[in-house]
Protein backbone atom coordinates (compact mmCIF):
# COMPACT_ATOMS: atom_id res chain seq x y z
CA UNK A 1 0.00 0.00 0.00
CA UNK A 2 1.45 3.25 -1.40
CA UNK A 3 1.50 5.83 1.92
CA UNK A 4 4.20 8.51 0.53
CA UNK A 5 5.43 10.36 -2.89
CA UNK A 6 7.92 10.46 -5.44
CA UNK A 7 9.19 13.82 -5.78
CA UNK A 8 10.55 15.52 -8.79
CA UNK A 9 11.15 19.17 -8.55
CA UNK A 10 9.44 20.10 -5.56
CA UNK A 11 5.78 18.31 -6.37
CA UNK A 12 4.84 14.95 -5.09
CA UNK A 13 3.63 12.18 -7.40
CA UNK A 14 2.39 8.69 -6.58
CA UNK A 15 4.71 6.26 -5.12
CA UNK A 16 3.37 3.41 -7.91
CA UNK A 17 4.57 3.20 -11.10
CA UNK A 18 6.66 6.78 -10.65
CA UNK A 19 10.03 7.39 -10.85
CA UNK A 20 11.78 10.86 -10.42
CA UNK A 21 14.62 9.77 -12.84
CA UNK A 22 11.69 9.02 -15.41
CA UNK A 23 10.09 12.26 -14.62
CA UNK A 24 13.10 14.17 -15.36
CA UNK A 25 13.97 12.21 -18.60
CA UNK A 26 10.88 12.64 -19.91
CA UNK A 27 10.80 16.73 -18.73
CA UNK A 28 13.90 17.12 -20.64
CA UNK A 29 14.63 14.58 -23.15
CA UNK A 30 11.50 13.16 -24.70
CA UNK A 31 11.44 13.82 -27.94
CA UNK A 32 7.32 14.88 -29.20
CA UNK A 33 6.36 15.18 -32.78
CA UNK A 34 4.16 17.38 -34.87
CA UNK A 35 1.64 14.98 -35.11
CA UNK A 36 1.43 14.39 -31.79
CA UNK A 37 -2.32 14.95 -29.44
CA UNK A 38 -1.65 15.08 -25.89
CA UNK A 39 -4.76 15.19 -23.59
CA UNK A 40 -3.67 17.04 -20.23
CA UNK A 41 -5.60 17.42 -17.20
CA UNK A 42 -5.29 18.24 -13.13
CA UNK A 43 -6.03 14.49 -11.73
CA UNK A 44 -9.47 14.23 -11.31
CA UNK A 45 -10.87 17.45 -13.26
CA UNK A 46 -12.45 14.66 -15.11
CA UNK A 47 -13.82 12.57 -13.05
CA UNK A 48 -16.25 11.68 -9.89
CA UNK A 49 -14.60 8.64 -7.57
CA UNK A 50 -14.71 6.08 -10.32
CA UNK A 51 -15.71 7.37 -13.36
CA UNK A 52 -13.73 7.71 -16.64
CA UNK A 53 -15.60 10.37 -18.52
CA UNK A 54 -12.82 13.33 -18.84
CA UNK A 55 -9.41 12.14 -19.61
CA UNK A 56 -10.59 8.06 -20.48
CA UNK A 57 -13.52 9.79 -22.61
CA UNK A 58 -11.16 11.68 -24.92
CA UNK A 59 -9.22 8.95 -24.98
CA UNK A 60 -11.57 6.80 -26.66
CA UNK A 61 -13.16 9.79 -28.78
CA UNK A 62 -9.62 10.44 -30.18
CA UNK A 63 -9.23 6.71 -30.96
CA UNK A 64 -12.50 6.16 -32.35
CA UNK A 65 -12.43 9.49 -34.50
CA UNK A 66 -8.72 7.66 -35.50
CA UNK A 67 -10.99 4.64 -37.25
CA UNK A 68 -13.68 7.04 -37.92
CA UNK A 69 -15.79 5.46 -35.53
CA UNK A 70 -15.34 1.76 -35.88
CA UNK A 71 -15.14 0.15 -32.34
CA UNK A 72 -12.34 -2.87 -33.07
CA UNK A 73 -9.35 -0.89 -31.79
CA UNK A 74 -11.27 0.11 -28.14
CA UNK A 75 -12.40 -3.45 -28.23
CA UNK A 76 -8.92 -4.55 -27.91
CA UNK A 77 -6.41 -2.66 -27.23
CA UNK A 78 -6.56 -1.23 -23.51
CA UNK A 79 -6.78 2.90 -23.26
CA UNK A 80 -3.26 3.05 -21.41
CA UNK A 81 -1.67 1.28 -24.65
CA UNK A 82 -3.76 3.64 -27.05
CA UNK A 83 -2.72 6.46 -25.46
CA UNK A 84 -0.11 6.07 -22.98
CA UNK A 85 0.85 8.73 -20.00
CA UNK A 86 3.96 10.52 -20.71
CA UNK A 87 4.90 10.77 -16.99
CA UNK A 88 4.75 6.84 -15.91
CA UNK A 89 7.47 4.32 -15.99
CA UNK A 90 5.82 1.76 -17.82
CA UNK A 91 3.91 3.86 -20.47
CA UNK A 92 6.65 6.84 -20.99
CA UNK A 93 8.28 3.43 -22.52
CA UNK A 94 5.90 2.94 -25.43
CA UNK A 95 6.37 6.74 -26.36
CA UNK A 96 9.90 6.67 -26.11
CA UNK A 97 10.62 3.18 -28.26
CA UNK A 98 8.24 4.24 -31.07
CA UNK A 99 9.19 3.96 -34.32
CA UNK A 100 6.83 5.96 -36.78
CA UNK A 101 3.48 8.03 -37.28
CA UNK A 102 1.56 10.15 -34.75
CA UNK A 103 0.40 8.96 -31.20
CA UNK A 104 -1.92 9.24 -28.91
CA UNK A 105 -0.96 10.39 -25.35
CA UNK A 106 -2.04 11.59 -22.06
CA UNK A 107 -0.98 13.61 -19.41
CA UNK A 108 -1.29 15.37 -15.83
CA UNK A 109 1.75 16.85 -15.37
CA UNK A 110 2.17 21.08 -14.95
CA UNK A 111 3.21 22.83 -17.57
CA UNK A 112 7.04 23.72 -16.10
CA UNK A 113 7.41 19.73 -15.97
CA UNK A 114 5.92 19.10 -19.26
CA UNK A 115 8.58 17.39 -22.09
CA UNK A 116 10.41 20.93 -23.38
CA UNK A 117 10.13 19.17 -27.00
CA UNK A 118 6.56 20.48 -26.85
CA UNK A 119 7.08 24.24 -26.82
CA UNK A 120 9.28 23.69 -30.61
CA UNK A 121 7.04 21.64 -31.73
CA UNK A 122 3.58 21.88 -33.65
CA UNK A 123 1.66 18.30 -31.70
CA UNK A 124 -1.57 19.50 -30.27
CA UNK A 125 -2.83 19.58 -27.08
CA UNK A 126 -6.30 19.49 -25.38
CA UNK A 127 -6.53 20.93 -22.19
CA UNK A 128 -9.72 19.69 -19.58
CA UNK A 129 -10.50 21.78 -17.24
CA UNK A 130 -13.41 21.63 -14.33
CA UNK A 131 -15.02 23.18 -11.10
CA UNK A 132 -11.88 22.54 -9.08
CA UNK A 133 -14.50 22.26 -6.07
CA UNK A 134 -15.79 19.30 -7.47
CA UNK A 135 -12.24 18.28 -8.08
CA UNK A 136 -11.49 18.19 -4.89
CA UNK A 137 -14.77 15.87 -3.74
CA UNK A 138 -13.80 13.60 -6.43
CA UNK A 139 -10.15 13.69 -5.44
CA UNK A 140 -11.03 12.82 -2.02
CA UNK A 141 -12.73 9.71 -2.61
CA UNK A 142 -10.38 8.50 -5.60
CA UNK A 143 -6.77 8.28 -3.42
CA UNK A 144 -8.56 7.57 -0.31
CA UNK A 145 -10.28 4.37 -1.98
CA UNK A 146 -7.25 3.64 -4.53
CA UNK A 147 -3.81 2.72 -3.16
CA UNK A 148 -1.97 4.80 -5.12
CA UNK A 149 -0.79 7.04 -3.04
CA UNK A 150 -0.74 9.04 0.37
CA UNK A 151 -4.46 8.59 1.76
CA UNK A 152 -6.14 11.54 3.12
CA UNK A 153 -7.49 11.27 6.73
CA UNK A 154 -10.15 12.99 6.35
CA UNK A 155 -12.07 15.33 3.94
CA UNK A 156 -10.79 18.54 5.95
CA UNK A 157 -7.14 17.52 5.66
CA UNK A 158 -7.72 16.81 2.09
CA UNK A 159 -9.25 20.43 2.07
CA UNK A 160 -5.97 21.94 3.55
CA UNK A 161 -3.99 19.58 1.40
CA UNK A 162 -5.09 21.25 -1.41
CA UNK A 163 -3.76 24.63 -2.13
CA UNK A 164 0.20 23.93 -1.68
CA UNK A 165 1.55 21.34 -3.35
CA UNK A 166 0.70 18.60 -0.52
CA UNK A 167 -0.88 15.81 -2.66
CA UNK A 168 -0.14 14.43 -6.16
CA UNK A 169 0.68 17.06 -8.82
CA UNK A 170 0.90 19.65 -6.64
CA UNK A 171 -2.30 23.03 -6.98
CA UNK A 172 -4.92 22.74 -8.80
CA UNK A 173 -4.49 26.88 -8.98
CA UNK A 174 -0.67 26.39 -10.27
CA UNK A 175 -2.08 23.90 -12.60
CA UNK A 176 -4.23 25.74 -14.61
CA UNK A 177 -2.71 29.38 -14.78
CA UNK A 178 0.50 27.05 -16.18
CA UNK A 179 -1.68 25.96 -18.71
CA UNK A 180 -3.74 28.79 -19.20
CA UNK A 181 -0.61 30.77 -19.84
CA UNK A 182 -0.43 29.53 -23.84
CA UNK A 183 -4.16 28.82 -24.17
CA UNK A 184 -3.80 31.15 -27.10
CA UNK A 185 -1.95 28.93 -29.05
CA UNK A 186 -3.04 27.42 -32.42
CA UNK A 187 -1.98 24.06 -30.78
CA UNK A 188 -4.10 24.57 -27.63
CA UNK A 189 -7.89 23.09 -27.27
CA UNK A 190 -9.92 23.80 -23.72
CA UNK A 191 -12.49 22.39 -22.88
CA UNK A 192 -14.34 21.92 -19.83
CA UNK A 193 -15.38 19.05 -18.10
CA UNK A 194 -19.00 20.53 -17.68
CA UNK A 195 -19.44 21.44 -21.74
CA UNK A 196 -18.55 17.75 -22.07
CA UNK A 197 -21.39 16.47 -20.20
CA UNK A 198 -23.70 18.99 -21.23
CA UNK A 199 -23.00 18.35 -24.92
CA UNK A 200 -20.69 15.60 -25.94
CA UNK A 201 -21.56 15.78 -29.44
CA UNK A 202 -20.61 19.31 -30.18
CA UNK A 203 -17.84 18.46 -28.31
CA UNK A 204 -16.33 15.89 -30.51
CA UNK A 205 -17.45 18.13 -33.24
CA UNK A 206 -15.25 20.75 -31.79
CA UNK A 207 -12.28 18.36 -31.22
CA UNK A 208 -12.56 17.23 -35.20
CA UNK A 209 -11.85 21.17 -35.62
CA UNK A 210 -9.29 21.22 -34.02
CA UNK A 211 -7.13 18.15 -34.67
CA UNK A 212 -8.31 18.89 -38.65
CA UNK A 213 -10.70 15.52 -38.90
CA UNK A 214 -13.29 15.45 -41.12
CA UNK A 215 -15.71 12.64 -40.25
CA UNK A 216 -18.79 12.28 -42.42
CA UNK A 217 -22.84 12.36 -40.18
CA UNK A 218 -22.72 8.19 -39.95
CA UNK A 219 -19.18 8.29 -38.60
CA UNK A 220 -19.62 10.89 -35.95
CA UNK A 221 -22.39 9.10 -34.51
CA UNK A 222 -20.88 5.94 -34.34
CA UNK A 223 -18.27 8.24 -32.21
CA UNK A 224 -20.79 9.27 -30.37
CA UNK A 225 -22.31 6.04 -29.75
CA UNK A 226 -19.21 4.16 -29.53
CA UNK A 227 -17.68 6.40 -26.57
CA UNK A 228 -20.97 6.50 -24.29
CA UNK A 229 -21.19 6.09 -20.66
CA UNK A 230 -23.05 2.57 -21.36
CA UNK A 231 -20.21 1.80 -23.90
CA UNK A 232 -17.34 3.00 -21.89
CA UNK A 233 -18.86 0.42 -18.67
CA UNK A 234 -19.22 -2.00 -20.79
CA UNK A 235 -15.94 -1.88 -22.57
CA UNK A 236 -13.20 -3.93 -20.71
CA UNK A 237 -10.85 -2.24 -22.38
CA UNK A 238 -11.48 0.95 -21.11
CA UNK A 239 -13.26 0.09 -17.56
CA UNK A 240 -10.22 -0.54 -15.72
CA UNK A 241 -11.08 -4.13 -15.10
CA UNK A 242 -7.90 -4.93 -16.09
CA UNK A 243 -5.72 -3.15 -13.40
CA UNK A 244 -4.11 -4.87 -9.94
CA UNK A 245 -6.98 -5.00 -7.31
CA UNK A 246 -4.42 -4.57 -5.12
CA UNK A 247 -3.78 -1.12 -6.43
CA UNK A 248 -7.79 -0.01 -7.60
CA UNK A 249 -10.09 -2.11 -6.18
CA UNK A 250 -12.71 -3.49 -8.18
CA UNK A 251 -15.71 -1.65 -6.19
CA UNK A 252 -14.26 0.90 -7.60
CA UNK A 253 -13.02 0.20 -11.39
CA UNK A 254 -16.69 0.67 -12.85
CA UNK A 255 -17.24 4.07 -14.77
CA UNK A 256 -19.97 5.97 -13.24
CA UNK A 257 -21.49 9.15 -14.29
CA UNK A 258 -19.55 12.19 -12.57
CA UNK A 259 -21.49 14.75 -10.67
CA UNK A 260 -21.46 18.40 -11.39
CA UNK A 261 -21.73 20.39 -8.36
CA UNK A 262 -21.56 17.20 -6.03
CA UNK A 263 -19.03 19.60 -3.72
CA UNK A 264 -22.39 21.23 -2.76
CA UNK A 265 -23.01 18.41 -0.37
CA UNK A 266 -19.84 17.89 1.39
CA UNK A 267 -18.32 21.24 1.90
CA UNK A 268 -19.51 22.73 4.89
CA UNK A 269 -20.46 27.11 4.37
CA UNK A 270 -17.24 27.85 6.21
CA UNK A 271 -15.12 25.57 3.64
CA UNK A 272 -16.85 27.42 0.45
CA UNK A 273 -16.31 30.72 2.16
CA UNK A 274 -12.62 30.05 2.54
CA UNK A 275 -12.58 28.35 -1.06
CA UNK A 276 -13.92 31.12 -2.89
CA UNK A 277 -12.03 33.49 -1.41
CA UNK A 278 -8.77 30.96 -2.15
CA UNK A 279 -9.93 30.61 -5.50
CA UNK A 280 -10.58 34.82 -6.24
CA UNK A 281 -7.00 35.38 -4.94
CA UNK A 282 -5.23 32.72 -6.88
CA UNK A 283 -7.24 33.06 -10.32
CA UNK A 284 -6.79 36.89 -10.31
CA UNK A 285 -6.23 38.22 -13.70
CA UNK A 286 -7.56 35.59 -15.58
CA UNK A 287 -11.19 36.34 -17.88
CA UNK A 288 -13.98 34.56 -15.67
CA UNK A 289 -15.09 33.07 -19.12
CA UNK A 290 -12.61 30.79 -19.08
CA UNK A 291 -14.37 29.20 -16.08
CA UNK A 292 -17.70 27.65 -17.31
CA UNK A 293 -19.42 26.82 -13.78
CA UNK A 294 -21.54 28.10 -11.00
Amino acid sequence: MAQDYVWYQGLPFPAVHFNSEVIKAVHEELMLKDEDIITVTYPKSDEQTGTQLGTHWLIEVRSLIHTKGDPKWIRSVTSFNRSPWVETTCESQIIKDRKEGPLLISSHLPIQLFPKSFFTSKAKVIYVIRNPKDVLISAYYFWGFTNLAKKPESLQQYFEWFVPPAMPYGSWFDHIRGWMSIREKENMLILSYEQMKKDPKSMIEKICQFLGKALEPGELDLVLENSSFQAMKENKMSNLSHVPEELIPTSIKLIWKGIIGDWKNHFTPVQAQAFEETFREKMAGLPPELFPWD
